[in-house]
């Protein structure tokens, strides 16, 4: 179980954080906003009414010590860069904040932020699901129940056949690509490195250990799927 905190409590972070605490994750929700933190502080571990750019304020709370911080402030651009700002000064481990434009996003990323998200593209529960597995690189929401996510290799997958592996049984999912990293040459005869995709593999195809796999399914079974390392 992770440790989350959650600063701002609109749209998109409500949305991230009840989606963190109904996968069993731990969530403190902070907003200035007593109505909002009153409205989702039976879904979370903790709702408090409070100002974020206040640096008592993040320590009184510990939110350096959190696993992840979500910065999801409104349009206030300056308290979005400010709470930024306060916890890359004081150690937090990793910062997500929320940008409503690519500038913002410049911004916050040169401020402290360890990566940013913008609302436009990036839907809350897309969001809480990638933050949860360190093997996610992106996760595609197709409905309610089912997505398509590109996933590191498990270890235990590494010089395995698909055959061997067969992970529809096992796993009720489909790998529908192999993305591998392959060298090859320039027109000028420089080496290069590229990425090539197998899409629909074989029953043959052997998992090599820098390859993501792209995986397709139920929500449910892609979480079981996640926690093989």
């Amino acid at each position: 179980m992770r440790q989350f905190a959650v600063i701002g409590l609109g749209r998109l972070g409500s949305s991230v954080a009840k989606t963190l605490s109904e996968k069993k994750h731990q969530v403190l929700a902070l907003d200035i906003d007593k109505e909002k933190t009153q409205n989702i502080s039976s879904l979370v571990t903790q709702a408090i009414q409070a100002d974020a750019s206040e640096e008592k304020t993040l320590r009184t709370l510990g939110i350096k010590d959190m696993d992840v911080v979500i910065v999801a402030i409104g349009k206030n651009l300056e308290a979005s860069i400010l709470v930024t700002l306060l916890l890359k000064e004081m150690g937090a481990k990793e910062i997500v904040a929320k940008a409503i434009n690519e500038i913002q996003g410049r911004v916050l990323r040169k401020v402290g932020a360890t990566k940013v998200v913008f609302p436009e593209r990036d839907m809350g529960m897309q969001v809480a699901n990638g933050l949860t597995s360190s093997q996610i690189i992106e996760y595609i929401n197709l409905s309610s129940d089912h997505s398509v996510v590109e996933i590191i290799t498990p270890t235990e997958f590494i010089n395995k056949s698909l055959k061997e592996l067969n992970i529809r049984m096992r796993y009720k999912v489909n790998i529908i690509a192999v993305k591998r990293k392959v060298p090859s040459l320039t027109d000028k005869g420089d080496s290069e490195i590229k990425e090539d995709i197998n899409i629909s593999p074989g029953a043959d195809e052997v998992i090599k250990k820098e390859d993501t796999l792209l995986v397709i399914g139920k929500n449910k079974n892609i979480e079981k799927l996640q926690k093989i390392k």
